[in-house]
This record gives C-alpha cells, sequence and structure tokens, in this order.
C-alpha cells in the first residue's frame, strides 16, 4: 500500500500539520505582534504615559503637561513595549503625541524609545 493511501499516514500528517499551524498562532500572540490595549484608563497605563512625557521633557528641555493616555498597544518582546497616544498640553494648548515605552517590569527597567506629535 502507498503512503499517500495508508490512513494511518494520511491522519498523523493532518495532526501534524494542525499541531504546528496552532503552535504558529499561539507564538505570534505572545510575541512580536502588537495588541490594542483594551483598559486605556488603567492606572498603570496612565502612569506610563505620565512617564513618557517626564522623560522626554528631561530629553527635550521641553515642559509638557500630561494630561492623559487615549489609545494604545502593547508588544511583548524582551519584556513590553507600549506604544501610547498620550495628550499633552503645550503652552496651554492641547496635543496628541505618539509615545513607545520600552519596559521590564521584573528588572524595574523603563526606557522611551520614541515621542512624536501626531
Amino acid at each position: 500500500m502507498a503512503w499517500g493511501q495508508n490512513p494511518l499516514f494520511l491522519f498523523l500528517t493532518a495532526a501534524l500539520l494542525l499541531l504546528n499551524g496552532g503552535f504558529a498562532a499561539r507564538t505570534e500572540a505572545l510575541a512580536g505582534g502588537w495588541r490594542p490595549i483594551k483598559n486605556i484608563s488603567d492606572p498603570r497605563v496612565q502612569e506610563i504615559g505620565e512617564f513618557a512625557v517626564t522623560e522626554h521633557n528631561k530629553q527635550a528641555t521641553e515642559s509638557l503637561k500630561f494630561q492623559s493616555v487615549v489609545s494604545g498597544e502593547t508588544q511583548v518582546v524582551s519584556g513590553t513595549n507600549y506604544r501610547l497616544v498620550v495628550v499633552a498640553e503645550d503652552g496651554g494648548v492641547s496635543n496628541k503625541y505618539e509615545a513607545v515605552v520600552w519596559e521590564k517590569p521584573w528588572m524595574g527597567f523603563r526606557n522611551l524609545t520614541s515621542f512624536t506629535r501626531v
């Protein structure tokens, strides 16, 4: 009997393909892709947004005043990247900025990797 006609061979091949596809999908969900933040009003998310504005002010010698995080996404890396849209006041005018913060909470590490007006 040829391999292609053996029911056990066909079953095992199909099972391996399904397992491999499931593993690939699970890996993608765990690392690499950006995921929307479900609860944007979470105090931790707001704290990271405030950190981004404070750190930007230090680096750019500006004096933006953090108001809130209005949207965001996370990405699992060696730690977590937060890509947030924050509202900050600049001389009485509110503007939106995109901030990316890399965090490793088990190490007490946070780093502002980018901050741009949108």
